[in-house]
């Protein structure tokens, strides 16, 4: 073999290592992307957070609170913990930004429970012509003609609609979102089950006032009107508020991963009305 024919091979060993470690790096750049893009939790741009524990699975009564943060800075609690009630047969996993990966019990319409996980805010509905004072958010005021629909059957399941209240759809369930009850005043949009929605996985998920201490929900979050009144005026859209909901033993397997606030931080919470 003459010595040209021993560099060219040596050039072509070399090249050969060159690809091969280009490839592994260009897997490896494509691996991180990939648990950046699908990594559970709350994302990054959140700064607003509504954070829910419940003492169990099964139970319908729990605490709420919130926190802020800067871009990536640490959580700070501002307000909380105050009573909120959940789903009167307790919590199950939801779907949202986080949750619906999880082994287990699952949300399913008319089961009684409230969605775990993390979820987006949507927007507010209500009664009033606007907003609470203070209050600065995507808002929609409704009249006898806004429904939720809650037929897994539909096409607009789990969707807000407009309907011809003197005409309404054959055939068709749906939540009437202005009534005499004193509860629907206000109502905070709880993106489970949205993107897109699964007939059947649970529907009409929101904040809303509490009918009494110990009156539970069918699935949503409830507390005191002052309650959520200041929980309105606080919300900012550009700040993509967000609801962590879950049970006291998950939250202790999850915070750190789904960058939620440290369990030092919640129990160091501040407090308002009760």
């Amino acid at each position: 073999m003459d010595v040209k024919t021993t560099a060219g091979m040596a050039k072509m060993i070399s090249f050969q290592k060159f690809t091969s470690i280009v490839r592994s790096l260009v897997i490896y750049l494509l691996m991180l992307i990939s648990v950046s893009v699908y990594a559970e939790g709350v994302p990054d741009d959140c700064t607003q957070l509504i954070l829910g524990i419940a003492p169990t699975w099964d139970s319908m009564r729990g605490e709420l609170r919130l926190f802020e943060r800067l871009h990536g800075g640490d959580w700070a609690a501002v307000a909380g913990p105050f009573p909120a009630l959940f789903g009167k047969n307790g919590v199950a996993w939801g779907a949202g930004l986080a949750g619906q990966n999880e082994p287990g019990l699952r949300k399913k319409e008319r089961d009684g429970r409230a969605p775990a996980g993390v979820f987006e805010i949507g927007q507010v509905f209500g009664y009033n012509s606007h907003l609470p004072a203070g209050g600065d958010y995507p808002y929609h005021q409704v009249t006898e003609a806004d429904v939720w629909s809650d037929d897994p059957r539909s096409p607009n399941y789990n969707r807000h609609i407009v309907i011809d209240p003197k005409n309404p759809p054959d055939n068709y369930t749906h939540e009437k979102m202005r009534s005499a009850d004193f509860a629907y005043e206000w109502l905070i949009e709880v993106r489970h089950n949205s993107d897109p929605p699964v007939p059947g996985a649970g529907s009409a998920i929101f904040f809303h006032i509490r009918r009494g201490v110990n009156r539970p929900t069918t699935g949503c979050t409830t507390m005191a009107k002052e309650n959520l009144v200041k929980l309105i005026t606080w919300l900012r859209v550009k700040q993509h508020p967000c609801y962590a909901l879950l049970p006291a033993s998950e939250y202790d397997k999850k915070w750190r991963s789904w960058n939620l606030p440290s369990p030092e931080t919640v129990h160091g919470s501040v407090s308002f009305a009760h």
